[in-house]
């Protein structure tokens, strides 16, 4: 790895949220997934994160236990949303990790937190996305056929070959990578003061999918501190590298505290 400068609700009422009872927790790290992504992407972490931080993945409607639900298409509606959801965990302090499309969400959400005098993050960590300002004319992936779309997933490799194969899954599939894609679509960046929130860059060397010109620009979002962390590995590094990853994660998270 290369670096460079730059009154709480239970959660087993909150769909939005997987997590687990952590008596002894002392911060919240909220995980928000990739496009087509969910949960479960973050689940490894569960054991591995440091005893006293407790993971809440972020669930998002039309997938997981929540597959019944319609997904969400429009971006601002997605941060009011996740708003709520983060209004009712007050009672310990928290960051936000977000990968790819996760990026600019937690990046918009902790805007959001702010402008709602809400306790803003700890930390944010944005990973595999170019800085927002970048996001221009973002690709209609959503309005493409099912067979364009099952290859451009295929490009970014961040889904099992064998669910790619199996059709009736990908049919099942499919309305919420739509939804993710649009989301995608929708977002609008405005300038806005820099957040005073510490921000760790994370991105793959070999990421074909983020313009490596794109992440300083990170460090003009925020006025607290902003590092660049390089890893191993194409778009889903993250979770190609989980120990490097969770590492400077604990070590970050350490520091908020």
């Amino acid at each position: 790895m290369h670096s460079e400068v730059l009154s709480s609700q239970p959660a087993s009422l909150s769909p939005w949220i997987h997590t687990r009872p952590l008596p002894a927790a002392r911060l919240r790290l909220f995980c928000f997934p990739f496009a087509g992504g969910s949960a479960g992407s973050f689940m490894p972490w569960f054991t591995q994160l440091a005893p006293h931080v407790q993971l809440c993945a972020i669930q998002l409607p039309g997938r997981g236990a929540r597959f019944g639900e319609p997904p969400v298409h429009d971006f601002a509606t997605l941060i009011e949303r996740l708003g709520e959801v983060i209004a009712g965990y007050d009672d310990l302090p928290y960051a936000f990790f977000g990968h790819s499309l996760g990026a600019l969400v937690a990046f918009e959400l902790a805007h959001h937190c702010v402008r709602r005098g809400l306790a803003p993050p700890r930390h944010l960590f944005v990973s595999a996305s170019g800085a927002p300002r970048h996001r221009v004319g973002a690709p209609r992936y959503d309005l493409l056929s099912d067979g364009e779309l099952l290859i451009k997933l295929r490009g970014y490799a961040g889904t099992p070959p064998e669910v790619l194969a199996n059709q009736e899954l990908m049919a099942l599939l499919l309305p919420a990578i739509r939804a993710d894609f649009a989301l995608l679509r929708h977002y609008r960046y405005q300038p806005r003061p820099r957040l005073d929130v510490p921000m760790s860059v994370l991105a793959g060397q070999d990421d074909a999918h983020v313009g490596q010109e794109t992440l300083h620009d990170w460090q003009a979002e925020n006025r607290a501190g902003c590092a660049l962390h390089r890893f191993e590995g194409g778009h889903f590094f993250v979770f190609e590298q989980p120990e490097q990853v969770l590492e400077l994660v604990k070590r970050k998270l350490d520091e908020a505290l």
